[in-house]
């Protein structure tokens, strides 16, 4: 199969869908890489590093739309790249439609098969394409936090750790999935006070056992979200329902209650965020102000540490990548983990969750790949 991996044009989306080390696992399985001109450049791999594992470099994305037969990106594809998709043509990327319908429309009318990586899982039931990005992001939401929190970004000039005789930052992370862990461990390792709400008790008891006191483990509802959330300098959000829109937990009335210069971070903003008052931003203008509570939504959050995220991505995604070059229907057919990953298939839309929160007719993943 020939397989094309375009340079990503998302603002400031510097990683790329192969690194040369999965090319080159890609060409030792009988497989042929287009990769366009400098689509790793930003983050240290050349284009001679592409060649010299056996890659084309061909000069546009529309090279790489017109040739290749399964198109290997990061992001969710801007309308530009859903107007250069083909019937019958392969998209293996992040694709967050749920909040987006005028992508998922786009991606209907291109007839093509669209496999999103947040949504397949594994044999217990998990993640494995969308956690390496959640480790990352719920690592990195401690550090845009605490750096927003300093009072020449507006913040309420608060030390995440605090110092002997001063109190740290308050910090709260609602969810306790694999962003929310992750976030906890690195808000917990510069010595600030944590607090984890999460729904499933299951999962509290976890949580409680792995920080032993180093982090409150609290159960979610109303009344214990506002509660903290009201006494926050610091709040992560991250929640995520495979698929579906983010549930809004926290209100624009609450975020009225918060201390002046808190920042809320929303890392389930590519699911269309868990706040009322969430709206997406770039690395470019990451932040904004409602009430003087500063909101940090950044939807490639990842992408500010690209090399990093491209490698760990990569670890993930290749085995997919290969068994679907190898043969893509049949590997659907028969592998339910990468089956859950279909989204749109040929005009329909096969992932229930999207077809819900999109008002749209849900076929099947079986009975769409017979069509």
């Amino acid at each position: 199969m020939l397989v094309g991996v375009p340079k990503e044009i998302k603002n400031h989306e510097y990683r790329v869908g192969l690194t040369p080390s999965s090319v080159r696992d890609l060409i030792k399985n009988g497989h042929e890489v287009i990769v366009q001109k400098d689509a790793g450049k930003a983050i240290d791999f050349t284009n001679e590093q592409y060649l010299k594992v056996g890659a084309s470099i061909v000069n546009s994305a529309s090279d790489i739309f017109s040739n290749a037969k399964m198109i290997v990106k990061v992001k969710e594809p801007q309308p530009l790249e859903c107007k250069m998709l083909n019937e019958g043509q392969i998209l293996f990327t992040y694709l967050h439609l749920a909040p987006d319908p005028k992508q998922a429309e786009l991606l209907i009318r291109s007839g093509s098969t669209c496999i999103a990586y947040e949504t397949v899982t594994d044999e217990t039931g998990g993640l494995p394409l969308l956690a390496p990005m959640s480790e990352v992001a719920g690592r990195m939401s401690v550090q845009a936090g605490a750096c927003h929190l300093e009072k020449i970004r507006g913040g309420r000039g608060v030390l995440l750790g605090g110092i002997p005789g001063v109190a740290p930052a308050r910090v709260v992370v609602i969810g306790g999935g694999v962003v929310g862990d992750n976030a906890a461990l690195i808000a917990v390792g510069m010595g600030a006070d944590v607090t984890i709400i999460e729904r499933s008790v299951q999962r509290l008891r976890y949580l409680d056992a792995k920080y032993q006191g180093k982090a409150r483990c609290i159960i979610s509802n109303d009344e214990t979200i506002e509660d903290y959330v009201t006494q926050a300098d610091l709040v992560i959000g991250a929640v995520l329902i495979p698929g579906a829109k983010a549930p809004k937990l926290i209100t624009r009335e609450l975020v009225g209650k918060m201390h002046l210069g808190s920042v809320l971070v929303d890392v389930a903003i590519d699911q269309g965020g868990c706040f009322e008052t969430s709206k997406p931003t770039t690395h470019e203008k990451p932040t904004y102000l409602i009430d003087d509570v500063i909101h940090y939504c950044v939807a490639n959050m990842p992408g500010g540490v690209a090399r990093t995220s491209t490698i760990a991505l990569n670890n993930a995604t290749l085995p997919y990548v290969i068994k679907l070059a190898n043969n893509p229907i049949e590997s659907l057919v028969i592998n339910q983990n990468l089956q859950n990953g279909l989204n749109v298939h040929k005009g329909t839309v096969t992932h229930k969750a999207v077809a819900d929160a999109l008002n749209h007719e849900y076929i099947p993943p079986l009975e769409a790949l017979k069509i």
